[in-house]
């Protein structure tokens, strides 16, 4: 069996003589890929100020963080909104071109993420600031789901120009909670945010393409919506919410895609901590049938090789 096959059993619920991990069976990363800067100009991931394709400046403190954005292109209002067009030139000008030869020459499961991913919230935060973007949530200003909508089509477009690759799955990566809760009201939430996510998925879908989904926070409120639009796997951030209560919910419905605790248990304990911890979300999942799971362990400046390496090594002994 190959990894990319191991994969596609755990998101289609099949029985597995080894959970998948993205260590081993997976890649994301390094994805032999270009797209346009658009209104781009500067450099990520480096201490100082950058400007992305979208107009919002970001400042990083320190060299390998992606930073905060400062200065929101509507963060005075929406005047200008009704003419503003998304950058779409950035995917005209993207290069894929060596996609498909990249996934024909790995027997591994080849998703997008990150740059290429769906972060339909996250975008409109950039792009209106996060405080003034709650307030228009919460009064129902028109404006804010007009942009929206203008982001949205962006994002389709670019599922549109990944579907016709030979990747395997695209992403979405929208944090939707805080430590306690939903951010919005989870009504809110369905009848706004809900259906976008839906046709992307159904869109995904048609083009036989899996989708995986990243979302910090809470977010055992909307596990059934998530699953009822059809999403095929969640990376979420588990050890905020009840382990048990989530896998009941996911089992057979929606496969975990890692991770384990990285607030706490990654950066600040040991390895055998790590290990311990994939044996705990292993033992919530694993009364539901051994699949519907996949192992997955962020990176970052603040969490050791050795760390991380004990939580891969720990989905093998499972």
């Amino acid at each position: 069996m190959t990894s990319r096959e191991r994969v596609y059993d755990a998101l289609e619920f099949r029985q597995l003589e080894r959970i998948p991990n993205e260590r081993d069976d997976a890649l994301f990363s390094q994805l032999p890929y270009t797209y346009g800067k658009g209104k781009g100009s500067g450099k990520s991931f480096i201490k100082g100020s950058y400007t992305d394709a979208w107009g919002c400046v970001w400042t990083a403190g320190e060299d390998g963080v992606t930073g905060e954005v400062k200065v929101s292109p509507f963060a005075d209002g929406y005047a200008g909104l009704q003419s503003f067009e998304p950058p779409f030139e950035v995917l005209r000008e993207a290069d894929l071109s060596k996609i498909d030869a990249f996934c024909a020459k790995t027997d591994k499961f080849v998703f997008t993420a990150w740059e290429t991913s769906y972060n339909l919230f996250e975008r409109m935060q950039n792009m209106r600031g996060t405080e003034n973007l709650f307030v228009d949530i919460a009064l129902e200003e028109p404006e804010v789901y007009l942009l929206r909508d203008k982001l949205h089509a962006y994002f389709m477009e670019q599922a549109k120009i990944w579907c016709e690759t030979a990747i395997d799955a695209l992403h979405i990566s929208d944090d939707w909670g805080t430590q306690i809760s939903l951010l919005i009201n989870p009504e809110i939430w369905r009848r706004e945010f809900k259906p976008y996510y839906k046709e992307y998925i159904d869109y995904c879908h048609s083009k036989g393409k899996k989708v995986i989904m990243h979302s910090d926070g809470y977010i055992t409120s909307i596990l059934p919506d998530l699953i009822e639009i059809g999403l095929d796997a969640l990376n979420s951030q588990i050890f905020c919410m009840d382990l048990q209560e989530n896998a009941k919910i996911m089992a057979g419905k929606l496969c975990y895609w890692g991770e384990i605790d990285r607030q706490h248990i990654l950066p600040h304990g040991t390895p055998e901590d790590c290990k311990k911890a994939v044996h705990r979300v292993a033992e919530a999942f694993l009364p539901y049938g051994r699949t519907g799971m996949a192992g997955q362990v962020f990176d970052g400046k603040d969490i050791s090789f050795d760390n991380r390496n004990a939580a891969y090594d720990a989905w093998w002994e499972v």
